[in-house]
């Protein structure tokens, strides 16, 4: 897999898959590249599919957890489309992924050609955060892949309903991988103390309204899962009232994150693409 060597020597992998409009894939906290595996299929034959893996996640190295910070993760981002040669793409950004086209909305906004946003907007819940700190850092509870994935219905309940099992077995393998008698997770577990103060309760509240409005201008998109406990329904509204033309899709039976295999997801996708210069 390639990699490109980040400002302070960190090695980030990458893929890119198809040719056409450049699509630039940005995972969720937790999560890497192989999640986007779906949009691989419905999209490698009419885009450039560009996954990346942040630092301390996937196939990236492990570094400093001072640095694992979405400011960070956007300088990130600029280095790898400068190694590319690439002056403008389309982001899909998933969770924090979405966190941080925003913030280069602000930082490289000239790079930017559109934003799909999949369920993350400018405020998150802080039921959600605090339902991430729960299990963020610590060893899966399962040996293997296959007791992870009959696991993750209820898990998952009742946000996600009507999901085919091959689809939780795919989720298991992207976020965990089998070792010595048991799971492990697919990250440095010390994201855990990187983004603590931020998620503690008490901290200042995320807001990137301005960075949003910094978007004026660029095709949007919104892909929200109705029982998403991160992008809530205000937040949504006000999404779509200052960006009345933005893509939207709202998926019943999907909570955080939407696997972006659904058809409405698919066609915010395709729709962003269509309007990016």
């Amino acid at each position: 897999m390639p990699v490109v060597t980040a400002a302070d020597g960190l090695k980030l992998a990458y893929d890119v898959t198809g040719e056409g409009p450049p699509l630039l894939c940005l995972p969720g906290l937790t999560r890497n590249m192989e999640d986007f595996e779906p949009v691989l299929d419905a999209f490698a034959d009419r885009a450039q599919i560009i996954r990346m893996d942040f630092r301390g996640r996937g196939a990236s190295d492990w570094g400093d957890p001072a640095t694992y910070q979405v400011e960070t993760e956007a300088e990130d981002v600029v280095t790898l489309l400068d190694h590319l040669g690439l002056d403008r793409v389309t982001i899909l950004g998933t969770s924090r992924g979405g966190l941080v086209a925003l913030v280069l909305a602000e930082m490289a906004r000239d790079r930017i050609a559109g934003v799909i946003f999949n369920d993350i907007g400018p405020e998150v819940m802080p039921e959600g955060l605090a339902y991430i700190m729960d299990y963020l850092g610590k060893p899966p509870r399962f040996k293997t892949l296959a007791e992870a994935a009959a696991a993750f219905p209820r898990h998952y309940a009742p946000a996600f309903r009507d999901v085919p099992p091959a689809t939780w077995a795919d989720l298991a393998r992207r976020t965990h991988v089998e070792g010595g008698g048991r799971l492990h997770n697919r990250y440095d577990p010390a994201l855990r103390e990187a983004v603590a103060p931020s998620f503690a309760p008490g901290a200042a509240p995320i807001d990137l309204w301005s960075n949003f409005d910094a978007l004026a201008g660029v095709p949007l998109g919104l892909i929200r899962g109705a029982g998403s406990n991160i992008l809530s329904e205000a937040t949504t509204a006000e999404m779509r009232r200052r960006r009345p033309d933005m893509a939207f899709a709202e998926l019943a039976d999907r909570g955080h994150v939407p696997f972006l295999d659904e058809p409405p997801a698919i066609r915010v996708v395709a729709t962003v693409l269509e309007r990016s210069p």
